[in-house]
């Protein structure tokens, strides 16, 4: 039987508590458990750099192919950010993924191909797991959820039936999220209805290694697999609305074209807009209901939010991807080139870091917000 630093017996959430390394008393943890599904990919990467020094959350629990299974987290892995392994992470050893490990959020940065049956094996379990894989996002039960935009979709994992207390929320594609927390604040004020977006989408966002050198320099690829279906059919569930239990999509016609550009991180998207029939929109209006863009998550004030989640430049060429896709930590939206169109209403850019705010800081955001909210009991 484990006893507590008091002595009583810890018989339910066992995982709840740290053994001392040096004496093997038991101590309560301070701090929410979390475990990463994919840790050492690229995305799985950028999660153990951003849960290092986390106020809420202690990664204890590292997983990846069983060909990483048994090592040390550092010598599994093949890091690729500028930043350091953690000490403690690159001491932790790696597991397979499978539903046994000490923790209760898992974040998910498996591939698809694998992340379908792996995440739904862990909800049964009853753990609570964030995926930023595409495999879930679109079932009718299962939350896609950028925080600013759409927070009260989490009501629908009451729908899930996994046991245990188990859910899955999704994260949207990374060029999603840039795009909807842009055109939220312009929905609600305005109304939308078509949108038209041509991406251009940095070579992170294929993972590491990526694509191939001689593919991508002096080039651009007008073709990412998924991904133009991807825009148009997540951007309208996650700018939808919760009624009765289910997603009522925001009914805008979206047209997406994705291009991979020879840049390292950051996605810039040219976005163009018709509003809701007979709106007549200014383009300082446009500008305001960026600027007052405050949504009720803010309050919250949670570790990973954004101070500013949108930041209009006004020189004629901004936002850039080296200058900009760092702001507010890689949470922020940057946006510019508000004009008028002959064709829309309205055109503009906007850049999202995509690893970041599009994958594991996003991903991240959202723990927060199961927490702050009550959705994980710990």
């Amino acid at each position: 039987m484990l006893k507590d630093e008091e002595g009583s017996p810890v018989e339910n959430f066992p995982d709840r508590y740290i053994r001392d390394r040096t004496d093997g008393t038991l101590y309560m943890r301070t701090k929410v458990p979390v475990g990463i599904l994919g840790a050492t990919g690229s995305v799985g990467q950028r999660l153990v750099q951003l849960l290092a020094k986390h106020p809420w959350f202690d990664l204890t629990s590292v997983c990846a192919s069983d060909k990483s299974q048994g090592k040390r987290y550092k010598d599994a892995v093949n890091w690729t950010l500028s930043t350091p392994i953690p000490d403690d992470t690159g001491k932790l050893v790696v597991q397979t993924c499978e539903p046994n490990i000490p923790c209760k959020i898992v974040f998910s940065a498996l591939a698809s191909s694998v992340a379908g049956t792996i995440e739904k094996a862990f909800a049964e379990a009853g753990y609570v797991v964030i995926s930023m894989a595409k495999n879930h996002r679109m079932e009718e039960e299962i939350p896609l959820v950028i925080p600013e935009v759409n927070a009260d979709s989490l009501e629908l994992v009451k729908t899930q039936k996994f046991s245990k207390g188990g859910m899955i929320v999704t994260k949207p594609n990374c060029a999603v999220i840039g795009l909807a927390l842009a055109v939220k604040p312009l929905a609600l004020e305005f109304g939308i209805e078509e949108l038209s977006v041509v991406t251009m989408q940095s070579i992170s966002g294929a993972g590491y290694p990526g694509v191939p050198s001689l593919s991508i320099v002096d080039n651009i690829i007008p073709y990412i697999e998924d991904e133009e279906e991807k825009l148009e059919t997540e951007t309208q569930k996650v700018l939808g609305s919760v009624k009765n239990g289910v997603v009522e999509k925001y009914p805008v016609k979206i047209s997406a074209q994705c291009m991979r550009v020879p840049v390292t991180e950051g996605h810039l998207e040219a976005v163009s807009i018709k509003f809701s029939a007979g709106r007549k929109v200014t383009l300082e209006e446009i500008k305001r209901a960026w600027n007052e863009f405050s949504p009720p998550v803010q309050e919250l004030k949670l570790p990973s939010s954004p101070v500013r989640p949108l930041i209009y430049f006004e020189q004629v060429d901004f936002p850039q991807p080296k200058l900009h896709r760092e702001l507010e930590k890689g949470m922020a939206v940057s946006l510019g080139r508000l004009e008028t169109s002959s064709l829309f209403d309205c055109k503009f850019v906007l850049l999202s870091h995509n690893t970041i705010r599009g994958a594991a800081g996003g991903a991240i955001l959202i723990a927060e917000l199961l927490v702050k909210k009550g959705y994980v009991f710990w």
